[in-house]
């Protein structure tokens, strides 16, 4: 097969079958569960490398995504978000459920009676969001058991209680995000017991707080990124750039200025920059130059005193934020010498 045009994103197969065995060896060395978030890569046949490593299930942030990926044959899905289940919903998750093992999360008494409405008897469970500190979603730890014995009314079994531990994301948060991540399940877990209802997966885990999570608290493991790492794990420290798994194949178009300009923009990389970012990507053929201008169709690197590679010269460009770069493509490029197309079946599937 032809190579593609630039702007594309590219896939070390090597890397990425190495960080998809070091985590579950890890999970299976701690006697934890590994339910990847597939939202990360949207691709079955990566969801398929997850599984046969020994991953339990998977995780996706939307109906959509579920479809997608029991459609490619996962036969066990977490939709990880509070869903507000209307008649519609409702009709495909039970869809789903006639295939797979299927759960959601809830994070209100009036969510779960609501999803009762459709779903009573059907065999999905769910799973109470509790907030440990990112303050996205996700009730007081303390409030879960009330929350759970609302869904059991609703006809919902309750299959544990979980939660994302978002403000994980910042270089001076990685170890404490943890701890609270700790402390938050515990104390839900115990609200569940006050109510009656036995926990039996207490689910966390982001990329950035992997290293630290307290897998005597946890049973189950959520991270999505490590799949293939990002800029932003990179400057995190969490991900070594020998480690990334994916970046954006661009051609060099331009030395305007006296700088690098890559054919890859915001469309192809995402517009993402966090706080601590140093710019909108790295070059791992450059490790000191910077994106400093991002545009819909243009990167422009400082590169740092280094010589200018050539006009016409194809670089490999770190996306800031993986998720966001992959859902603006339809296909991953695989492999090396022969590039084998995958499709990023699950992309756009937003509801």
């Amino acid at each position: 097969m032809s190579t593609p045009a630039t702007p594309y994103l590219h896939v070390d197969a090597e890397r990425l079958r190495t960080n998809i065995r070091r985590l579950a060896d890890r999970a299976a060395d701690a006697g934890v569960a590994l339910r990847p978030h597939a939202k990360t890569h949207k691709c079955p046949e990566i969801g398929r490398l997850q599984l046969d490593a020994g991953a339990v299930g998977l995780t996706v942030a939307t109906i959509g995504e579920a479809e997608a990926f029991v459609e490619g044959g996962c036969a066990d899905v977490f939709v990880g978000y509070p869903l507000w289940v209307t008649e519609g919903a409702g009709a495909r998750l039970r869809s789903l459920a006639e295939r797979a093992t299927v759960a959601f999360g809830v994070d209100s008494a009036a969510g779960a009676e609501q999803a009762g409405r459709w779903l009573a008897g059907s065999g999905i469970e769910v799973l109470v969001e509790v907030d440990s500190g990112h303050h996205r979603t996700g009730v007081p730890p303390d409030e879960a058991g009330a929350v759970a014995a609302a869904a059991e009314r609703a006809g919902l079994p309750v299959r544990g209680v979980f939660t994302f531990p978002g403000h994980s994301y910042a270089l001076d948060a990685l170890r404490s995000a943890a701890q609270d991540e700790a402390a938050a399940l515990a104390a839900a877990a115990a609200s569940l017991r006050a109510q009656g209802i036995e926990p039996r997966v207490v689910s966390g885990g982001s990329t950035p707080s992997l290293r630290d999570a307290d897998l005597g608290v946890l049973t189950e493991l959520r991270p999505g990124v490590y799949v293939f790492g990002d800029a932003q794990q990179w400057e995190l420290g969490t991900t070594a750039p020998q480690d990334v798994a994916l970046t954006c194949r661009a051609t060099v178009v331009s030395h305007a200025g006296g700088r690098l300009v890559l054919d890859a923009g915001s469309k192809a990389i995402g517009a993402d920059r966090a706080a601590y970012a140093t710019g909108w990507g790295r070059l791992p053929a450059l490790p000191d130059a910077r994106v400093v201008l991002l545009s819909e169709h243009h990167a422009v690197v400082d590169v740092a005193g280094a010589p200018l590679p050539p006009l016409g010269s194809v670089l490999d460009l770190v996306p800031n934020h993986v998720c966001a770069a992959v859902n603006l493509h339809d296909v991953l490029w695989v492999g090396e010498d022969r590039l084998l197309p995958w499709a990023v079946t699950a992309r756009g599937r937003n509801a």
